[in-house]
C-alpha cells in the first residue's frame, strides 16, 4: 500500500507527464538499451525506430498516474499489455532494469523539477505496479503452459505459404517435436522470434493466429510492407526457405469473442481482418454483420472465406474500398449497428480513430466496442 503522501505526489507529476512524457520515455528507452543492449532480443526494433513504443510507455505512466490511487481503474491496461509481456518472455529479473531507467529518465528530462521527494515517489509506486505485472504474467506463464503447452518459445518449422491476396501471404506454423497444440482462443496472437542475417540482434513480431483452433499448426497471415523498417515480414515474404526453424510462443492475447448472443459487427480495415476473421469462423448461431475496408480488391484478404461463412450462418457481409468509397460513414455504420451490437473493430490506427469516434457519436456505449490495435498499446 502507498503512503497518502506518496499518492498526492504522484499525483502532482500528471501535468509534467502529460507535457514531457513521451521526452522521458524516448531518454528512458535510448538509456535502458545503451547500457543493457541484450533487451534488444526482446523488444520489437521497428516500433522503436517509429516512436510507438514510447508513446505507448507514455501513454502507460500516465494512466498509473493518473489512477494511483484506484490502480483497478487500470486492470484492462495491465492485462493487455502483460498477456504482451509473456509472449516476448519479459520476465522477473527485467523490471528492476526498466525501473532504474525510467527514474534516471524523468531525473534527466524534468532536471530540478524532479525533487527527491518525487523520485522516491515514484520509485516506490513503481515497485507496486513492477509486483502487479510480475505477479500477473506469471500467472499467465502459468496458463500457458497447460495442456501441452509452453514457457517461453518453442521451436516451429514454416511448413507451408499460401496467397491470400495482392500483399497478404499466409504461412503455415508447424512444432518441430510434432506434438499437439494446446486450444487457443480465437483473436489471441503468437509472437515469433527469428535471427534473420546482417541483423545484430533477435527480431520479435507478435501476428494474430488468423485461423480457428487448429492442433497441428498455426497460421499467421502477414503483410508485405513496403517500408525497409519492415524487416520481419520483408524477411518472411522474401527471404525465408521452406523449412526455416523459428521460435514461437504459446497464443495470448485478451481480444476475443465474448460468449453471449447479442449481435455482433465485425470491422475490419486492412490486415486487420485477420483476427475479426478467425472469430468469425468459430459462431455457429449468431446475428453476425461483417464490414471488411480495404484500399481496393486485390489487397483485400479473405473476402471470399468471409463472405461464404456470413451467408452460411445468415448474416450481412459488406466490403467497402477506400479507393472507391472513402472512410465508412457515420450514416453507414448506423445501418449496421442493431440494438447492443457488440462492435469488434481491428485496423491501422487512423481508421480505427475514424470508426471509434463514429461509434461514440452514435452512442454505442463503451463497453460494447472492442478494438486491437497492430502494436503497442496506443491511444486511439
Amino acid at each position: 500500500m502507498l503512503q497518502q503522501q506518496t499518492i498526492d505526489t504522484i499525483k502532482a507529476t500528471v501535468p509534467a507527464l502529460q507535457e514531457y512524457g513521451v521526452t522521458i520515455t524516448k531518454t528512458f528507452y535510448k538509456n535502458m538499451f545503451r547500457d543493457n543492449p541484450q533487451l534488444l532480443n526482446i523488444f520489437n526494433h521497428s516500433n522503436q525506430e517509429q516512436g510507438r513504443q514510447q508513446t505507448a510507455l507514455a501513454n502507460t505512466v500516465l494512466a498509473a498516474a493518473m489512477h494511483i490511487d484506484n490502480l483497478q481503474a487500470i486492470v484492462p491496461t495491465v492485462m493487455q499489455i502483460a498477456h504482451k509481456h509473456r509472449s516476448l518472455g519479459v520476465l522477473p529479473e527485467h523490471y528492476p532494469i526498466v525501473g532504474e531507467n525510467l527514474l534516471k529518465a524523468i531525473k534527466e528530462v524534468l532536471g530540478d523539477a524532479a525533487t527527491d521527494e518525487i523520485i522516491d515517489a515514484w520509485a516506490q509506486a513503481y515497485g507496486v505496479i513492477a509486483d502487479i505485472f510480475i505477479q500477473v504474467e506469471e500467472d499467465l506463464f502459468k496458463e500457458a503452459e497447460q495442456d501441452g503447452g509452453w514457457r517461453l518459445f518453442k521451436p516451429f518449422n514454416i511448413v507451408r505459404t499460401e496467397k491470400e491476396s495482392d500483399l497478404v501471404t499466409s504461412f503455415y506454423l508447424a512444432p518441430v517435436d510434432g506434438q499437439p497444440l494446446p486450444a487457443y482462443k480465437a483473436g489471441q496472437y503468437i509472437t515469433v522470434r527469428m535471427s534473420i542475417p546482417g541483423e545484430k540482434y533477435l527480431m520479435n513480431r507478435q501476428y494474430t493466429v488468423s485461423e480457428a483452433n487448429n492442433q497441428n499448426e498455426y497460421r499467421i497471415s502477414v503483410k508485405h510492407e513496403n517500408d525497409p523498417k519492415g524487416i520481419v515480414s520483408n524477411y518472411l515474404h522474401t527471404g525465408y526457405e521452406q523449412g526455416t526453424e523459428i521460435d514461437v510462443s504459446a497464443p495470448a492475447g485478451v481480444f476475443t469473442l465474448d460468449s453471449s448472443d447479442a449481435p455482433v459487427l465485425f470491422v475490419s480495415g486492412g490486415i486487420g481482418v485477420t483476427p475479426l476473421n478467425s472469430m468469425l469462423q468459430t459462431i455457429e448461431e449468431r446475428e453476425v454483420t461483417f464490414l471488411q475496408c480495404a484500399r481496393n480488391k486485390e489487397v483485400a484478404a479473405f473476402t471470399e472465406t468471409i463472405s461464404a461463412k456470413v451467408d452460411e450462418i445468415g448474416g450481412t457481409y459488406k466490403a467497402m474500398f477506400s479507393d472507391e468509397e472513402g472512410f465508412v460513414t457515420k450514416d453507414q455504420l448506423e445501418n449496421l449497428l442493431k440494438d447492443d451490437s457488440k462492435v469488434y473493430l481491428c485496423g491501422p490506427a487512423p481508421f480505427m480513430q475514424h470508426v471509434i469516434s463514429l461509434l461514440r457519436d452514435l452512442k454505442v456505449p463503451e463497453e460494447n466496442v472492442n478494438y486491437e490495435f497492430f502494436g503497442p498499446a496506443m491511444a486511439v
